[in-house]
Order: structure tokens, then sequence, then C-alpha cells
């Protein structure tokens, strides 16, 4: 196994982690939270290192992100293993499989990129389980895709810790965090953590320079309600800016969530019509196709600058990061290739 980085050794063998904001105090024998980083006689290993789950080129839409490469594909990769145990998780069956049943191949970080840039792909995207578990490896093989001018996206939940994040900044593009809700009460109840080490994490991606995006699954009875929705809201446009792209899902029963029935696309409406009135400059809605809130609007003018259908998209106002109407710079991250 691949020894991890973010650790330092405590007496009797045990470790610290330093990875994300558990912390954990792992003995020697065991492992942290996470199921994936593991104490071996004082040595802290990263047992998922090299070992994938899923393999696949996505639309760069489908992760959410619609101002980092849009139109493009990316190379996108997934072991096993979360730091998080959301009882609403839609990919529990590799964010809780164990090391033991999983079924997991090798791919070095060498041959990633090579298949990335084999595939046409203008980016590598480490997603579907918790990337921040697998630091050691996305940072490897990050730091080689950017060298071939690969973009390069953690699809996280914002756990990370400040240390891990900027030994990332250098090799991370794009950060598309998850914000589950906006009460501390949710984060420890449907997830396990807590609310405050994600929003830090986002506001330091911010200021690393990172392509910044997030993504809030609206779900009906927990943190659906407008007052949650505005408070979160006017926390990313104060805390992040008003040019941060937010992505308000409809939430489908899942896992261990199946109580209730899904998001009433009203709901989404009112949402977003509430970030446009607060001076949120690019809001969407997610899980929700074929609605003309997926289509990046000039904050300026009004003109339609990128049209979506589900996965798919079309530039159709767009000069290069510039409304062709009107000529405001957009917010967007445009690839060269």
């Amino acid at each position: 196994m691949h020894e991890a980085r973010q650790y330092e050794k405590r007496d009797t063998n045990a470790v610290k982690c330093s990875l994300c904001n558990h912390r954990c105090s792992i003995n020697e024998g065991k492992h942290g939270i996470c199921g994936v980083r593991i104490n071996e006689k004082g040595t802290l290993y990263a047992a998922t290192y090299g070992k994938i789950s899923a393999e696949a080129v996505d639309p760069i839409e489908k992760k959410p992100l619609f101002h980092y490469f849009p139109g493009t594909t990316s190379y996108s990769l997934g072991s096993i293993g979360c730091n998080f145990h959301c009882r609403h998780c839609q990919n529990w069956h590799i964010s809780r499989a164990d090391l033991e049943t999983a079924r997991l191949r090798t791919l070095s970080p060498e041959e990633g990129v090579s298949r990335a840039v084999g595939s046409g792909c203008a980016s590598i995207s480490w997603t579907y389980n918790e990337p921040t578990i697998w630091h050691e490896y996305a940072l490897d093989m990050g730091t080689l895709a950017r060298a071939r001018g690969l973009g390069t996206v953690y699809v996280t939940n914002g756990y990370i810790t400040e240390e891990a994040l900027r030994e990332l900044a250098p090799m991370l593009g794009a950060y598309r965090v998850d914000l589950k809700a906006f009460t501390e009460d949710f984060y420890k109840k449907v997830c396990g953590a807590h609310l405050q080490p994600v929003l830090d994490s986002a506001v330091l991606a911010r200021e690393l320079g990172m392509h910044l995006e997030t993504v809030t699954l609206v779900i009906p009875g927990l943190n659906d309600s407008m007052e949650e929705q505005e408070a979160l809201i006017r926390w990313v446009i104060e805390h992040l800016g008003p040019d941060t792209p937010m992505h308000f899902s409809a939430f489908h029963p899942d896992y261990q969530m199946t109580d209730r029935a899904g998001t009433p696309v009203a709901t989404l409406e009112k949402i977003y019509e509430k970030a446009k009135a607060l001076g949120l400059h690019y809001p969407y809605l997610g899980n929700v196709y074929h609605h003309r809130y997926e289509n990046t609007f000039c904050p300026s003018c009004g003109a339609t600058l990128i049209e979506r259908r589900g996965f798919s998209s079309q530039p159709i106002g767009l000069d290069g990061t510039r409304c062709r109407n009107c000529g405001e710079t957009i917010a967007v991250v445009t690839h060269a290739g």
C-alpha cells in the first residue's frame, strides 16, 4: 500500500490524520471514518491509492460544472469510501463499500492521464465517491494532468482541511462543492459532520484561485424552507461572490431516505427566482431536465449565453468570455483546445 500524506505519528503506534476535518485519531490496526486510511504498525496508508471502482467519460455538465470548460468532456474516476455517512447518498454502493468486498481495479496516475488525453477529454474529475480521501492519488495524477494541459476537478463534500487543500492548490483547477444545507443540525443528523468546515473550505478554495461552483440538493422537509435557502444564498454572495454558480437540484428517494417524496419543480423555481432577486448572477436548477433555468443568461442584459438540454450544452451568445449582445464579461473558464 501507499503511505499516506497529511498525518502525524503519535505514541503507542497511534496516528492523527489531518486530511479531513474529522481529524481522526487512528490506533494501530484501525482505519479512519472514511474506511480507507489504515494504520499499520504506526504508519498511515492510503489503501485505495491507484484503485478505482468507476471510470467514465462524462460531459462536464454532469458534475455539474456549467462555467468550467463548458461543452467539453471530463475523464471521471471514482473509488470507494467516504468521510460522510449521508442517509440519502445516491452512490452508496461505492461510498459504503469496504476494501474486502469491493470490486476494484488498478490504474496508475500515468495511465489515467494517458487515458484522459487519448479520450479527447479537456479535464480529469475525481468524483462518484469523496475525492478528499483519495488525496495522494489525485495529487499525483493531477500534477501530471496539469503538465499535459488538462483541467482538474474535485466533486467534493468540502470537508477537506486547510492544510490538505493548500497542498492540492497547485494542481486543482475546479472545486465543485456540495452545500448540503445551511444548518448544523442537518449536517450532524444527516451527514455525520459539521457545517462550518465546509463553508471554510469553500472560502479557501476561492482564495486559492480555484473555479468554484456549489450544489444543494433540496430535500422536502429537511432543507427546503425559503428562509434557509435565502440565508445560504446570501452567504454565498457575501463570502464567495455573486458570480458563483449555484445549482439547486431535485431530490429523489434513495438509500436510507425513502420516507419522503421528490422535490417539486415549483419549489426549485422559487429558490431560483429568490436567488436572482438577491443578486446571484448564475443560479441553476438540477435534476430537472429541459428546463429553461438550466441555461446561462447574461446578468447584465438577460441574453441567453449557453443553452442546455440535460447534459448537452450549446454556446449561442458568447464571444470568448463576453456576452455577444452587450459585451459584459461572463464568469466562465473556457477551454482553448
